[in-house]
């Protein structure tokens, strides 16, 4: 059974750092793109980052380019996304998704990407 599993969302203030992972077990990603997409209540859920698992080859929404890096541990089967500067407009509900197999281009959309993890939230003051 594939599981994602997210950790290390929080209370934080504006221009704090957090870091978040992605666990994931059940299967290897090696050939996918993975990615975080996050979501606040009532909208849809928003593309932030992604990486090609094998090649590292990474994709970032305009509203985080500059402050968020994403990134993977490939003998710890995690994925992370480190946030610095943050806003509270970043406030939401973060995903970290798996696509099964390489799709090509890599895309933040929802629809390109199989697995899903549970989510954690971020909360960020002002």
């Amino acid at each position: 059974q594939v599981q994602l599993v997210e950790s290390g969302g929080g209370l934080v203030q504006a221009g704090d750092s957090l870091r978040l992972s992605c666990a994931f077990s059940g299967r290897s990603f090696s050939r996918s793109t993975m990615g975080w997409f996050r979501q606040t209540p009532g909208k849809e859920r928003e593309f932030v980052a992604a990486i090609r698992w094998s090649a590292g080859a990474t994709l970032y929404a305009d509203s985080v380019k500059g402050r968020f890096t994403i990134s993977r541990d490939n003998g710890k089967n995690t994925l992370y996304l480190q946030m610095n500067s943050l806003k509270p407009e970043d406030t939401a509900v973060y995903y970290c998704a798996a696509s099964n197999g390489l799709r090509l281009p890599m895309t933040g959309l929802t629809n390109d990407y199989d697995y899903w993890g549970q989510g954690t939230q971020v909360t960020v003051s002002s």
